[in-house]
Order: C-alpha cells, then sequence, then structure tokens
C-alpha cells in the first residue's frame, strides 16, 4: 500500500498544460479517451461529484451503492469519482487483476480522517478497561480501509445511513453497547429514532483520549466517536427557524449526518438516496429546502424544475475534498490509461482488504 506522503507527491504529477486547456478541449480528449479505453473501462460517479465530470459515469450513486458495483464489474481499469475511502473499498470488492483508480489522490474525506487506526486501537483498550467484552464496534462506510478491518477483526460491522437502523438493532443485539465510528451525528440520530435516550450515549474524544458522558459510566448503550461531517455541520437550527418564519408550508428535508437539533427540527431525514427518492416522488410545485452536499441539491434543482428546491444553507457550498476530482484530472487520467500507465491506483493490502471485508459481509 502506497503512504499518504507518496500519494501526495504522485498528485502533483499532473502537467501544467491539462490546467491551462480550455473547457471545450478537455471535454474532446476525455470524449476520445473514454471511446478509445471502450468496455476496459468503467466509470463510477458519486452524486456530489462536479457536473462537468459525473457527466461521463457509467453509474451514479452512493458510496457503497457503486462499491458494489464495481464488484460486479468485469472491466480491467474502474474509475472511481469519489474519495480515497470509496476507492478503498471498491479495491477490496473487486478482483486483483482489476485496476481501482482515483483521479487525484488529494480526494479525502475529512470525516473518515478524524478516526485513525492508532487512534482508535487506543480507544479499544480504554474502553476494554471500562466495559470488559461488552462492545460492538460499527463504522460507518465513510471510513478508511484500516478501521474497517479492524471493526472486522473485533466482531462488528459497517453501516451505511441507509441501513444505520438495522444495523445498530443487530450490535445491540450482540453485546450490551456499541461503538459507532466515525460520525457521532449519524449514530446519535440513529439511536434516538430507535428510543435509547441522549443520556445513555457517550462521546468518545480522541485528542483527549477521555469519554465524555452524561450517566454513570455503567448506564451507558451506544459510545459515539467524536467526528462529523464537515459539509453538513454547516446547516444550523437556526437556518430552519428563518424558513419556518418566513415559508412556514416549504419542507425541510436533511441528511443523518446533520446535528440531532438539525434533523429533530427537519420534517424528514434520511440518505443521499432517501433524499432523490423523496424528490422524485415528490409533487410538482411542491416546496422544498434540502440539508445535503450542494453539487447534489443543484442537480436535482436543474433535474427538477417544477418543484421549488432551495438549500437550507443559502451560503452553501460543494464538499471541497470531492471537488478535487475535476475535468482536468479526469482527463490526465484517461488519457494515461490510453497509454498504457496506470496511475493513482487505490490498492489494499491483503491483511487489511480480509478483515475489513468481514465487516462489510456482516452488513451485505
Amino acid at each position: 500500500m502506497t503512504s499518504l506522503l507518496e500519494e501526495l507527491q504522485m498528485a502533483d504529477a499532473m502537467p501544467k498544460s491539462y490546467l491551462t486547456a480550455s473547457t471545450e478541449e478537455l471535454h474532446k480528449r476525455a470524449k476520445r479517451a473514454r471511446e478509445t479505453l471502450g468496455d476496459r473501462l468503467y466509470i463510477l460517479g458519486h452524486h456530489y461529484q462536479k457536473d462537468e465530470v459525473i457527466a461521463y459515469a457509467d453509474v451514479k450513486g452512493d458510496s457503497l451503492q457503486l462499491s458494489q458495483i464495481a464488484g460486479r464489474q468485469t472491466a480491467d481499469y474502474i474509475l472511481f469519482c469519489g474519495v480515497h475511502f470509496m476507492a478503498e473499498t471498491a479495491d477490496i470488492l473487486t478482483e486483483p487483476h482489476q485496476a481501482v483508480i482515483l483521479p487525484d489522490m488529494r480526494a479525502g474525506c475529512s470525516m473518515a480522517d478524524m478516526a485513525n487506526i492508532d487512534q482508535t486501537e487506543r480507544a479499544w483498550l480504554e474502553l476494554q478497561k471500562l466495559y470488559g467484552d461488552t462492545i460492538v464496534p460499527l463504522t460507518y462506510v465513510n471510513s478508511t480501509a484500516a478501521i474497517k478491518a479492524f471493526v472486522g477483526r473485533n466482531g462488528g460491522a459497517t453501516v451505511t445511513s441507509s441501513n444505520a437502523e438495522e444495523m445498530v438493532e443487530w450490535a445491540l443485539a450482540q453485546k450490551q453497547r456499541m461503538l459507532f465510528l466515525p460520525d457521532q451525528h449519524l449514530g446519535r440520530n440513529t439511536a434516538v429514532k430507535l428510543g435509547i435516550p441522549l443520556e445513555r450515549m457517550a462521546i468518545w474524544d480522541p485528542i483527549r483520549q477521555k469519554l465524555e458522558l452524561d450517566c454513570a459510566i455503567e448506564e451507558v448503550q451506544v459510545i459515539l466517536w467524536k467526528g462529523h461531517c464537515s459539509v453538513h455541520m454547516n446547516f444550523l437550527p437556526k437556518h430552519i427557524d428563518n424558513l419556518r418564519e418566513k415559508e412556514p408550508d416549504r419542507n425541510i428535508l436533511v441528511h443523518p449526518e446533520c446535528t440531532y437539533e438539525v434533523v429533530s427540527a427537519s420534517d424528514f431525514a434520511g440518505s443521499t438516496k432517501y433524499i432523490i427518492d423523496m424528490i422524485e416522488a415528490s409533487e410538482p410545485g411542491s416546496k422544498w429546502a434540502i440539508g445535503t452536499e450542494m453539487n447534489l441539491v443543484n442537480r436535482l434543482i436543474k433535474d427538477f424544475p417544477d418543484r421549488d428546491i432551495v438549500s437550507l444553507n443559502p451560503f452553501m457550498c460543494p464538499c471541497l475534498t470531492m471537488n478535487r476530482i475535476d475535468l482536468p484530472h479526469f482527463t490526465w487520467i484517461l488519457e494515461e490509461l490510453v497509454e498504457g500507465r496506470v496511475l493513482n491506483r487505490i490498492q489494499v493490502d491483503d491483511k487489511t482488504a480480509v478483515e475489513a471485508k468481514m465487516a462489510l459481509e456482516k452488513m451485505l
């Protein structure tokens, strides 16, 4: 597996000529390269990608959905227009001879980076001292392969925002407690939905290496990792209050990575797929304020012009790391493949892949 330093060095390897080329020229070259590669290439596009890139995707979806689709492909090259942890999951689920490629190695996820393996191993030791063998670990798929592997070898599973309720129920049926990594908000919102009181939830702070709680230590059922999505943290209760006052007839639809206060004040909350499905099923003329990544909101506005759709936060911007996948990097990678050079390949070592797959398969 390449080191982060090596990956960042490779990320700087794109010739500057791609940055100075016109958009029209880049599209022409990308289309030509795509046609040349034919069935040897399969392109996955996450919903949060820029329009200029996702236009080339063979399929659009959320992170796990795309990785599952990757696992069913026979193409030599799987180009993942997403972020690093997504490409890792795709590599775990594809065959060794297939190359999973990320157009820009700098496309990461701040949430996934909030739980590294050293922090997690230290936390697990401390929590075992406190609680013994009474904890099942769960990790959101928005986590590194190393964290998925940790969860797999400790009897846990991965979760998505679509199946979080089912997986949290499963975990708490196995043991008395669960540790939920790395997004505290999805963990909290899911647990509340299942009837677990907030006072029975504690937060593990990986920086201070301390458990934060408001109840007796033995009463804790849910241990939440102190992580979050930088995008969804930008939706605040005041945004909802303003809309309720000005437009009480506007439906508020948010992602469960938003805070508990935002989710509980909204009309609807659910995964990226849930948000898309809700808008598709809505009545023409209906009014919506959506609390999720801006590229997706803008795409929904464009795809459903007969609905009145706005962002819950009027000053919202797209996911900055996801947006590192742009047309210059995309075209560069395609043209390198045409020349027989496989750049930015994501490879998970065998041991990590086997253990991570255990966690994924428990969910699947």
